[in-house]
């Protein structure tokens, strides 16, 4: 890279030697100071190749059958990197699309984007919901609300069967969260006759899977009011019996004792970087502690981090430790990811960020 360009501009990537290594956006006071959009250097990020990106994310996910089946309607539709185009997130809630932009120069192209999504989708409206904290970091405007077609009240999600009714002001990614759609498949395939704790539970989505698959009874907790009220109501129009319960997570957890046959533990970003792994491990093995804990001998406990900080190593050192912190002994049966809708490029493994561990508990 040369020259002096802006914050937000396109620029050029180049070797020591001189060899063109692609054209990307420049973000002055990032860590990654140009993400890559494209091995060619000249390639400009018009209307034509953002609709092209765009189409390509919709095919891959059409191989894995994602859009077809009317049960699941909802997905994510572009994964940043994974799709190739850095900063962009879209989420498809049935006939809606929720976007996130994360640096500047993709917020300096988001009229651009607008119209290529309108193209490619054809939604009844297009939401932006971008950070305010990332907004903030990156210098440039955030927006929250409608900035493309009808107005609507909620964004509402079908995912296997469920439908999911979400009101404004939940203010986790863009609404929901698509990337743990596998695990909620094998935590349905698992609860039959079971009592499942599902901590940290947002609306639900865990602890609904766990009912309809047959526990014979689930609890929510979260600290969040709003999102326990949601999560309360879309389980009554679901007619799935649950109880949500105001707390913190971890308080709850360390208040049970062998309590539960199933427990599972998904908190929030504990790492923002590498930098906070350290201390986000600590605090990582103490939820894993406390969920071993709570589960009786011979159940099984669920662990995942949402952070590529603290990947699947980690996560296994966090259960072994945490379990032996409360005497207890665990055997890790599965290993779980994000699904195909949030697909990685080899070339940026931090993309995999999901880790989930399903271990019995003796």
């Amino acid at each position: 890279m040369k020259g002096n360009p802006e914050h937000g501009d396109e620029v050029e990537v180049h070797d020591a030697k001189g060899n063109a290594l692609g054209r990307g956006l420049y973000s002055k006071d990032s860590a990654i100071a140009v993400r890559i959009y494209s091995r060619n250097a000249q390639q400009r990020l018009d209307s034509s190749f953002i609709e092209k990106r765009l189409r390509a994310a919709l095919d891959r996910r059409k191989l894995w059958g994602l859009g077809a089946d009317p049960a699941t309607n909802s997905y994510r539709a572009f994964h940043s990197e994974g799709d190739e185009l850095p900063g962009l997130i879209v989420d498809k809630f049935s006939d809606c699309l929720v976007i996130q932009l994360g640096t500047a120069g993709m917020a300096q192209h988001r009229d651009v984007i607008v119209d290529a999504l309108a193209a490619v989708y054809e939604p009844r409206a297009i939401i932006e919901r971008t950070s305010a904290k990332i907004a903030e970091r990156e210098k440039f405007e955030a927006k929250t609300g409608v900035i493309w077609g009808e107005d609507v009240e909620e964004i509402v999600a079908v995912e296997r069967g469920i439908t999911y009714r979400l009101p404004w002001g939940l203010d986790q990614k863009t609404g929901f969260y698509f990337d743990q759609r596998p695990l909620r498949d094998r935590i349905e395939a698992l609860s039959a006759g079971k009592t499942v704790l599902d901590t940290y539970c947002y609306v639900g989505p865990i602890g609904l899977a766990a009912r309809r698959g047959g526990a014979s009874r689930v609890v929510c907790v979260d600290s969040s009011e709003k999102a326990l009220n949601a999560g309360s109501r879309i389980a009554k129009e679901n007619n799935l019996d649950i109880t949500f319960e105001k707390a913190k997570a971890l308080n709850y957890l360390e208040e049970e004792k062998e309590s539960w046959d199933l427990v599972v533990a998904d908190p929030p970003k504990l790492a923002q970087s590498r930098a906070g792994r350290d201390r986000a491990m600590k605090a990582f093995r103490r939820i894993a502690g406390a969920s071993v804990r709570a589960t009786k001998r011979g159940g099984i406990v669920v662990v995942s981090s949402c952070s590529s900080a603290i990947a699947m190593p980690e996560v296994e050192r966090c259960l072994a430790l945490g379990a032996r912190d409360v005497q207890r002994r665990v055997t890790v049966m599965e290993r779980v990811f994000q699904g195909p809708d949030h697909p990685v490029t080899p070339a940026f493994p931090e993309g995999l960020y999901l880790s989930t561990l399903i271990a019995h508990v003796q």
